[in-house]
């Protein structure tokens, strides 16, 4: 096959890459052991699990600064708000507010009101319940995407692995085709196999790394989460206090 014939370079063309396909196109044409030429002279397999090795690493990427953002806009609205409602000092009436205190606390006062009349033990059991609940959704929508980055950290090397057997034993079935078993004719197969595994690790070292870093920054999330959950136990208390010590208050409250 010709490097005009190349499957990945006729659909670099018909993409309109045209500079790709032509730098490609030299690469395929060259005697020299550059990447680029080992790419191209690899077998199809060996080349589908390179470009699938750079699709994950680009992934893995792209999902660590995505996630990044994401946590410093949910952390930033969750300190917010946690200051809001401490300085508040109370729970307050139902409003339009949105974020999770907002939720949290809404559940508070909708327990409170469902609840008027029973002992307030029962209604900060319940409570508490429900904001675990909260809790536990907010840190399971944070984490959607962490474990993809983990999973391409753990199996990264293995794919990269396949791709080096695979072009080994090409390179082998040439070696007794052609009959000769010199160093010229071994080594740019084995060449070529090798650099599958080095891709493999090129994905997996930064998405381990990646994973690691998320996954403290979850960790610190999640600490987040419960102490604006502990807020709001602490302020339906002191409302249910006060309440007990107002009954005009209580009344109040209930109405809302």
């Amino acid at each position: 096959m010709t490097p005009g014939d190349d499957p990945l370079i006729l659909f670099l063309d018909r993409l309109g890459a045209t500079e790709l396909a032509q730098t490609l196109r030299d690469a395929a044409a060259s005697e020299a052991l550059t990447p680029l030429a080992m790419f191209m002279a690899a077998d199809w397999v060996v080349k589908a699990v390179m470009l699938g090795l750079l699709a994950a690493s680009v992934l893995a990427w792209a999902l660590w600064a995505g996630k990044l953002w994401q946590l410093a806009r949910a952390q930033h609205r969750l300190r917010r708000d946690y200051r809001q409602l401490s300085a508040q000092g109370q729970l307050g009436p139902d409003g339009n507010a949105t974020g999770l205190i907002a939720q949290m606390t809404q559940a508070a006062r909708a327990e409170m009101r469902a609840s008027a009349g029973l002992p307030d033990a029962g209604v900060k059991e319940r409570v508490a319940i429900e904001l675990a609940r909260i809790e536990a959704g907010a840190a399971r929508i944070m984490q959607a995407g962490v474990t993809v980055i983990g999973s391409i950290g753990a199996t990264a090397p293995f794919i990269g692995l396949f791709g080096t057997v695979w072009g080994i034993m090409n390179a082998f079935v040439g070696i007794a085709q052609s009959g000769s078993s010199s160093l010229a004719v071994v080594a740019p197969g084995i060449a070529e196999a090798l650099m599958a595994t080095a891709l493999g690790l090129v994905a997996a070292i930064p998405a381990v790394l990646l994973y690691n870093h998320l996954t403290r920054a979850l960790g610190g999330y999640r600490t987040a989460l419960a102490d604006a959950a502990a807020l709001v136990e602490r302020t339906l208390s002191r409302d249910l206090d006060r309440a007990r010590h107002n009954p005009p208050t209580a009344l109040h409250l209930v109405a809302e």
